[in-house]
């Protein structure tokens, strides 16, 4: 509960076509499952066409959300950042003559590692963080504060599909590096010098294997210990600082 409390929401099924008709940010919408009336039919075209993640839930389960308030089948979740798309960033990190340093997070729903990332790609001078529209986590109030702010400084890009945002990048130029522990090779094999995005996975089964196979490259980080994995904030820090390292060596 403690998450949703710091969650601003807009409930109502009007309220909200017209939240995204004046620009607000949403992270997500719940809609009451069952609903067929016009104005739900709106809802969804409105949601659809500006590409606003939304999801089927019981009623009861709005119900608890807003404490009993009239919300006639829908709640919407307050962004606390503004989303941008990566194919309006990275041409401007090229133009400013930089190497693009992007960060791809594979369904991170934990808001905490989702805030630690962003604080560590932020002070390693990454460009963006890429998520996807679904499955992942939702930019809170506890996000933004564990992240010291940083979400409010470093790009993050919602984007519908990262299939299609892996060939993009690929296209225009930009290794894709998975960072698996079904990697061969270690985290210092590929150069990091070249334009790069990093992909992390979840904690519970990492990345997805349609994004695994359309890698440039799969590495992972050497350990001794016994335990088989870090925390995923974690990794995504140590594999960021491999690319400082080469890119201040490169210097």
């Amino acid at each position: 509960m403690e998450q949703r409390e710091k969650q601003t929401y807009i409930f109502g099924t009007r309220a909200i076509i017209e939240a995204v008709a004046s620009g607000k940010e949403l992270d997500k919408v719940f809609i009451q499952d069952g609903l067929k009336n016009d104005l739900f039919k709106e809802l969804i075209s409105t949601l659809t066409k500006s590409q606003t993640p939304y999801q089927f839930v019981p009623g009861q389960k709005i119900s608890r959300m807003v404490a009993g308030k009239n919300h006639q089948g829908a709640l919407a979740v307050m962004s606390n950042v503004t989303y941008q798309r990566i194919e309006n960033i990275l041409p401007l990190i090229f133009e400013r003559g930089e190497t693009p340093l992007l960060l791809m997070l594979d369904r991170i729903t934990d808001v905490r590692n989702f805030g630690a990332i962003a604080r560590t790609a932020e002070c390693c001078g990454a460009h963006a963080i890429i998520i996807p529209a679904r499955g992942s986590a939702l930019i809170t109030a506890d996000a933004v504060k564990t992240s010291a702010g940083a979400l409010h400084t470093i790009p993050v890009c919602r984007e519908q599909n990262l299939k299609q945002t892996i060939e993009y990048l690929q296209e225009s130029g930009v290794q894709v590096i998975g960072c698996t522990e079904k990697a061969d090779e270690y985290i210092y094999k590929p150069d990091f010098n070249l334009p790069t995005t990093i992909i992390m996975g979840s904690e519970e089964d990492g990345i997805s294997g349609e994004y695994l196979k359309r890698c440039d490259a799969m590495v992972k980080i050497p350990m001794s210990g016994s335990i088989a994995s870090l925390n995923v904030s974690v990794s995504a820090g140590v594999v960021l600082y491999e690319v400082i390292r080469q890119r201040i060596n490169q210097k």
